[in-house]
């Protein structure tokens, strides 16, 4: 039954597909696989001669492989059945590449007279972390039971933090490595990772580290603005605030795809050039080119109605609103939410910009997208600079398998963050979510840091949010501060944390900006003069002397202002 758009369209283009392959003699990679069983199910002859060429046979991470990786190792390892596997059914978190857990499982099953050797000792953590792991992996079903231990008793106690909001969350973090490097000549930033359940969720890390002055890098990723889906939405809203902004108007005239091709822009570009006028004016004034065919001239026409009408939209509303209609608007969304796992994740990485431009919703309309876009650009231009190697590590757990940290911080223990929010129907999907937890706590030598938020901002709209069920599993003697902190069978009693410094309350670095103080008398560029009554997190609130502007809260770092004295 096919049950998604992106479903639909793998089984609508498989055939011309493989066609198309046979046709160029060629073969994919899922065909690499899927013909060798075909091949050796077909011939016997050639499956002989592979199975005298490999006698004895070892498979390393036996827990990820997929059905027709079973099938080639069966197949081979039946005429002399010299078969080593290694693999651990607990670390099994790929089941969305088609990774299938019951082939370690049911390992047994097929080879009864398998001997079995458990490899339980533990070179990598202390037995305080080994224990904590064990006692969230051991409410699975699906696994084969071990305990690990390790000759490195004790060790430092599991540290559960309870944060107000994600920003909050992100200078705990912040605070802990910058107190843990301080004390070294060379701090050495890469003994640091910090792990998250969705790549959306890196954003405000990485902001809150830009503020705080700490490297970082991210590893088996995109940084935030780096990615295409977020590119693109911004270059959408720079044309609506800019239409004569050639650059992104060519970014986004095909996406979705639009058929504009570049024989119409072409065209289209000439009729600017003849007429002294920009590529856009070109296209709201398609009719009169008779070089393009009327059919294409309609799709233009179409196009740039749509620009207008998001013009009228900016008008009306902030920010985070001429987003949302930009989405839903010109089918952008639907472009994106596919059906896919990665078509669900660039839809939330759309979706956490609009919780960037949330902080602006209090402007109005118009100037909204303007500071907003005047903040996204700084911070993507400082998001460049560091390219060191000695950084913070910043990954999702899917990247970090097979790493280890001497401290390691885990965030979002929430439930529908980690767990996800699509496990949580499904008891197969909430084991994996589970053996996921348990791959992030073993990646750490020394430190273990969990963290979750009280509230989230995630996609745009606030969450008041409960704590990851998987924190409920660790004993209170395992955690540093049980009472204060996190009761294993109880919820946060939210020790206070606001003694810690407001790293993400600092303004962002950028070459000449100045220091704002309360009571700074200010000149803006189209507002005039004021004074600043308050700063907070980095968003100024001034009283204009002109009553028609009033107060009105801006970017401290982003603004047209000039210190005019006290």
């Amino acid at each position: 039954m096919i049950d998604s758009y992106f479903a639909g369209k793998v089984a609508q283009l498989y055939g011309p597909y493989q066609k198309a392959l046979k046709q160029n003699n060629a073969l994919d990679f899922d065909d690499i696989l899927m013909r060798v069983v075909e091949l050796f199910q077909k011939h016997s002859t050639i499956l002989d001669e592979y199975q005298e060429k490999f006698r004895y046979i070892s498979v390393d991470e036996y827990q990820d492989t997929n059905h027709a990786q079973y099938m080639i190792i069966k197949m081979l390892a039946e005429k002399y059945r010299n078969l080593c596997v290694i693999g651990d059914s607990d670390q099994s978190i790929y089941s969305w590449r088609g990774a299938n857990i019951q082939n370690i499982l049911d390992f047994e099953k097929d080879y009864p007279d398998a001997k079995v050797v458990k490899l339980e000792q533990n070179y990598r953590s202390t037995q305080n972390i080994l224990d904590c792991a064990h006692s969230i992996i051991v409410k699975n079903n699906q696994r084969k039971e071990k305990k690990l231990w390790t000759e490195k008793d004790g060790g430092s106690k599991v540290r559960i933090h309870v944060a107000y909001n994600e920003r909050h969350e992100g200078e705990i973090i912040a605070q802990h490595i910058l107190e843990e490097v301080k004390s070294h000549e060379h701090p050495d930033y890469r003994d640091f990772v910090v792990l998250y359940r969705i790549n959306a969720q890196s954003r405000v890390l990485e902001e809150v580290f830009m503020r705080a002055g700490i490297p970082y890098k991210i590893v088996g990723g995109i940084k935030f603005y780096e990615r295409k889906e977020i590119k693109d939405t911004l270059a959408y809203l720079r044309v609506v605030q800019n239409p004569n902004d050639s650059v992104n108007l060519r970014r986004i005239i095909n996406v979705p795809p639009r058929s504009i091709g570049v024989r119409t822009l072409e065209r289209l570009q000439t009729f600017a050039n003849i007429h002294d006028c920009s590529l856009f004016e070109a296209m709201r004034r398609v009719e009169e080119n008779q070089e393009i065919p009327e059919s294409k001239r309609n799709t233009v026409q179409k196009f740039a109605k749509e620009i207008r009408k998001l013009q009228k939209v900016n008008s009306e509303y902030s920010a985070g609103g001429v987003i949302k209609h930009v989405l839903s608007d010109t089918g952008y969304k639907t472009f994106l939410d596919d059906g896919s796992v990665e078509g669900e994740s660039r839809l939330e990485n759309v979706r956490e910009l609009i919780s960037v431009a949330s902080k602006y919703d209090k402007l109005e309309p118009g100037m909204s997208l303007s500071i907003f876009l005047e903040e996204v650009s700084l911070i993507a231009d400082i998001d460049t600079l560091d390219e060191q190697n000695n950084a913070v590590i910043l990954m999702t757990l899917h990247a970090a398998k097979g790493l280890e940290f001497p401290w390691v911080f885990i965030c979002g223990l929430e439930e529908g963050v980690l767990p996800h929010s699509r496990s949580l129907l499904s008891p197969e999907e909430l084991e994996e979510e589970r053996r996921l937890m348990y791959v992030g706590v073993t990646r750490a030598m020394e430190r273990l840091n969990l963290l979750f938020a009280k509230s989230r901002m995630l996609y745009g709209e606030y969450h008041n949010t409960i704590p990851s069920q998987f924190l409920s599993d660790i004993p209170p003697e395992l955690l540093d501060d049980p009472t204060g902190v996190f009761t294993g069978g109880g919820s946060p009693n939210g020790r206070d944390q606001r003694s810690l410094k407001n790293i993400g309350e600092k303004p962002i670095p950028v070459e000449g900006s100045k220091e704002f103080c309360d009571g700074d008398k200010v000149r803006h560029k189209s507002f005039g003069e004021g004074i600043i009554i308050n700063i907070v997190g980095g968003i100024v609130t001034i009283a204009f002397k002109d009553p028609k502007v009033g107060v009105k809260k801006l970017a401290v770092n982003i603004a047209p202002l000039e210190k005019i004295g006290k």
